[in-house]
């Protein structure tokens, strides 16, 4: 009787609280496997920059995905995104404080919040999925163990000119997207609520801080970091085939944006206290 409560006891299942404490259990192991592989490869990247293993051909091809041909949709992104902010902003402003600072209100949102993080979630769905799946495709078909053989560097080779390259164009878009996003509010104020470009322009001027255009832009180099070594990190790692890379890239798209969500939130208590 008792061999037959122990072999009982043994096969129970588990109770929701411990599966409970295995799933948090779980998710502490998954989070810190990856923070400790993003460390490594932060790491080698900064070694292989410093040793001068990277070419600058593969920078400037990089530079040219990721900034030229993301113009159109960032111009797009950027100029709703200024449109939005003076059209909802005019309707809180017009009945309660002076027209003027309709610019002010905007000219702060785009160049402390919405350029640099609508920004970044744009390169993510365009750049970071791009990476994810391209380096993906190459780790499952084994041309990642073929460079190995070689006694080539992977991540010099793949990963580092795409991090650099993130660097190098998120702050110029980031800029780009500035400027196209308080253009258009400034236009869409003058169309929509008759607000003079003098107006706008001196509310603007009024509560301007040049803290503010090194605070967005600190931003733009932080997420320019961030996305492509994500995407590097999850693409290298990729296994399973086809699947496996479809599942990496949906993986990497929310890992991305998280992650970004998370370091815009850090920011204020940070740079703005």
């Amino acid at each position: 009787m008792t061999v037959e409560r122990q072999l009982a006891d043994a096969f129970t299942p588990p109770s929701r609280l411990t599966r409970w404490f295995a799933g948090w259990g779980r998710a502490y192991h998954v989070t810190l496997d990856h923070a400790g592989a993003l460390g490594v490869l932060t790491w080698q990247i900064l070694v292989s920059i410093v040793r001068f293993r990277v070419r600058y051909r593969d920078v400037l091809t990089q530079t040219y995905v990721m900034g030229i041909q993301s113009l159109p949709i960032v111009f797009v992104t950027a100029s709703l995104a200024g449109i939005v902010t003076s059209q909802q902003g005019g309707y809180q402003i017009v009945s309660t404080s002076p027209r003027y600072l309709l610019g002010t209100l905007v000219v702060q949102s785009v160049v402390l919040e919405l350029g640099p993080l609508l920004t970044a979630i744009v390169l993510v769905g365009r750049i970071g999925a791009r990476i994810t799946a391209e380096l993906g495709t190459m780790a499952v078909s084994e041309q990642i163990d073929a460079f190995k053989s070689l006694g080539r560097d992977p991540v010099a080779m793949l990963g580092a000119p795409r991090v650099i390259a993130g660097i190098i164009t998120m702050p110029l878009l980031v800029g780009f997207a500035d400027v196209i996003g308080i253009a258009a509010a400034m236009v869409a104020a003058n169309l929509d609520g008759g607000l003079g470009f003098e107006t706008f322009l001196y509310g603007a001027r009024l509560f301007w801080h040049n803290w503010d255009l090194f605070y967005g832009f600190s931003k733009a180099v932080v997420f320019g970091f961030v996305i492509p070594l994500i995407s590097v990190h999850m693409g290298l790692r990729t296994s399973g085939g086809a699947e496996g890379v479809g599942l990496t890239t949906t993986n990497a798209v929310m890992f991305m944006i998280l992650t970004l969500l998370i370091m815009d939130a850090m920011f204020p208590p940070l740079m703005l206290q």
